[in-house]
């Protein structure tokens, strides 16, 4: 059975499996304290995202909602903590496209991948933006890449990673467009801003809620952005896809999964809870001012979105013969 397939299935059969009465338990859930699990480093789009929906959610219920900032390899360590949990609901992964890209890299996780968690939400998607310190030379995109093919290893590239969302940007931008360039991972993506923000690296790729507070305050300089079309905040600079390589895209995703076996009455009171927190304007103002674009999908559409991530993502993948690092 296939990682997509056994997403789907495990999905369904959990939610079968929930039939027992557990009425009473989505009437008392919460009664205690949340624990949100974030695989991700401080500062960037993955905590503050997770620290708005989680202000929202203790105004909802009435139950603290505690952060947890687990980040290190690659986001198993933190998503082994959640799949090792008890499956009632009260500690959550903060997911993201890492899950799938994990699921398909690595042949040694501490955990069963995808089946390990049942899904919640998906909140918001980020765009990813590839700039460089205002100081640089390049000034497009244009210039970016005609200056890698001149110096091919020589120009270096700062992400999140290794194995994340960006970092296989990366991978794919050099396959597709037949660059050199130097990977330099860091941690959290505030830290990689910071290396080209410090002159250390030639050129970030990084969440727009990561970089856009510093092209705003003049430090950085977007060269292109990794959706399919122009971002309205952005409508100056152009997407990848248009600087030379048809159908590039990469554009990363937050949501909420459960450990495999939660209870379905209990998702379905997260899920909503989550709903409440995207539908609310104010808190919709702020991520779309960080950057984030509010995307809700409940439990069944998310599981869905999961599974066809892995295909696109294994796909990717496999043709630009990525390998674990």
């Amino acid at each position: 059975m296939t990682n997509r397939r056994a997403f789907l299935v495990q999905s369904g059969a959990a939610a079968l499996g929930a039939v027992i009465p557990m009425a009473s338990i989505a009437q008392v859930y919460p009664s205690k304290p949340i624990h949100f699990v974030v695989p991700l480093a401080a500062g960037g789009s993955a905590d503050m995202l997770s620290r708005l929906v989680g202000q929202h959610l203790n105004q909802r219920w009435g139950q603290p909602v505690v952060i947890e900032l687990r980040p290190g390899g690659g986001t198993v360590i933190g998503t082994s903590l959640v799949a090792r949990s008890p499956a009632d609901g009260y500690t959550l992964l903060f997911t993201a496209n890492s899950l799938v890209i994990n699921a398909k890299l690595r042949h040694d996780l501490p955990y069963d991948g995808m089946k390990a968690l049942e899904p919640v939400a998906l909140m918001a998607t980020s765009p990813q933006v590839i700039a460089v310190n205002a100081s640089s030379p390049y000034k497009t995109i244009g210039d970016w890449m005609d200056g890698a093919r001149l110096r091919p290893g020589a120009v270096s590239i700062a992400s999140l990673g290794p194995d994340t969302t960006q970092h296989i940007a990366i991978a794919m931008l050099q396959h597709s467009s037949g660059l050199d360039l130097i990977y330099v991972p860091y941690s959290g993506g505030s830290q990689a801003v910071n290396a080209v923000l410090g002159g250390h690296v030639d050129t970030v790729l990084g969440n727009l809620a990561e970089i856009a507070p510093h092209i705003e305050a003049g430090k950085l300089r977007p060269l292109a952005v990794t959706t399919r079309e122009r971002l309205p905040t952005m409508k100056n600079v152009p997407t990848v896809a248009e600087s030379g390589i048809p159908q590039y895209e990469a554009v990363a995703w937050f949501g909420v999964t459960a450990p495999v076996g939660t209870p379905r009455e209990v998702i379905s009171v997260l899920s909503e809870g989550i709903k409440s927190a995207m539908n609310d304007a104010d808190l919709r103002q702020q991520l779309i001012t960080f950057g984030l674009q509010p995307n809700y999908l409940g439990p069944t559409e998310f599981g869905t979105h999961i599974s066809k991530n892995f295909e696109r993502y294994s796909q990717a993948i496999d043709d630009a013969k990525i390998k674990v690092l």
